[in-house]
């Protein structure tokens, strides 16, 4: 026997030959497993915060709410991932804020280099008082139209965008500052309605964007979405706050030097009172006794005229000469008497001749 191999089982069995055939295997199992993976692409669980859209070559076939979906791969049928019916979605509405190009103008202007219009009205908005406010909204909505939603795919947002601004605007222009936010606190207990209002104000902002979004719905060019509250946080403008505080401090020191004005006021007044109180308190009281002394001094003579006048006592002249001139006469060194009837001078001693 002969320990020749043939040629052609040697040529089968070189390393070259069995490389290509495992390189084939690999291809091919590498093939098999992505046709699988994309025959079920489509095959997935459906989370209970979502629920997912299947377009037939781009026309809708069926809304799928959590659980296993089953759908053919693409390009045959298409799934869209979208939050469920009752979640409920936040977005800050950017375009209503300063923009950044705008706060950095504003740390670096002066009197000399002033902004531009542009750039000095970015992210404010005008009230009906000629005032200027600053809203930072937040809207929370949900999608009620998976179809429309999906359509409108990335210009659903920049549209709620463009419909929040809009009524912001509309809503700030038909109102006065202190209805949007608390500019003047001395007012907060003069007007309650300012306050109601500004209580209905994130209620107003809602029914207006969802009247707009029930618009486009009604011309055909609905965006699926519809907002179920608004978070609304207004303020002032920096250079306006500015101005506030040192009206607010100049107010309140008025009100105090006002204050401490009435206190001294007050305190001089009843200073005032209390010493004329007391004058008066004084002069009655000397008024009192100098009218009872003149009347202690004059009770005599009152009662001997009006004995006289009604002639009841008769002989009380005589008896009060008697009582008196004793003690007139007492006092005297000596005493002459002169009969009236005497037609004799009298001669008093040391008168001039």
């Amino acid at each position: 026997m002969s320990d020749e191999v043939p040629r052609g089982t040697h040529s089968l069995s070189s390393p070259w030959i069995q490389a290509g055939r495992l390189a084939f295997f690999a291809l091919y199992a590498v093939t098999v497993l992505a046709a699988l993976a994309w025959a079920f692409s489509n095959v997935r669980q459906i989370d209970p915060q979502n629920r997912a859209v299947v377009l037939h070559f781009g026309a809708l076939e069926r809304i799928q709410n959590a659980g296993l979906l089953l759908a053919w791969p693409q390009p045959f049928e298409q799934v869209v991932l979208l939050p469920a019916a009752d979640r409920v979605i936040e977005r800050r509405v950017e375009n209503l804020l300063r923009s950044s190009e705008a706060i950095k103008a504003d740390r670096v202007a002066t009197f000399a280099t002033p902004l531009s219009d542009a750039l000095a009205g970015s992210g404010y908005l005008l009230t009906g008082d000629a005032g200027v406010v600053q809203l930072d909204v937040r809207v929370f909505y949900k999608v009620t139209d998976p179809y429309e939603f999906v359509l409108q795919g990335d210009h659903v947002l920049p549209a709620l965008d463009r419909l929040v601004t809009r009524s912001a605007v509309a809503l700030t222009a038909a109102r006065d500052l202190d209805t949007i936010l608390v500019a003047r606190p001395e007012l907060i207990g003069a007007d309650n309605q300012a306050a109601e209002r500004r209580e209905r104000l994130r209620g107003d902002l809602v029914q207006g964007i969802n009247k707009r979004l029930a618009e486009l719905k009604a011309s055909g060019q609905g965006i699926g979405i519809e907002v179920a509250r608004v978070d609304v946080q207004s303020s002032l403008p920096d250079p306006a706050v500015s101005a506030f505080n040192a009206v607010l401090t100049a107010s309140q020191q008025a009100d105090k030097a006002v204050a401490n004005a009435r206190t001294e006021a007050e305190k001089l007044t009843q200073t005032a009172n209390e010493q004329a109180d007391r004058t008066l308190q004084v002069a009655h009281a000397q008024a009192s006794e100098r009218l009872a002394k003149a009347a202690a001094d004059t009770a005599t003579v009152l009662s001997l005229a009006k004995a006289q006048q009604q002639g009841t006592n008769p002989q009380m002249l005589l008896r009060l000469y008697r009582e008196r001139m004793p003690k007139i006469l007492g006092q005297a060194g000596s005493v002459t008497t002169v009969d009236p009837k005497d037609d004799s001078r009298l001669i008093i001693q040391g008168a001039s001749k």
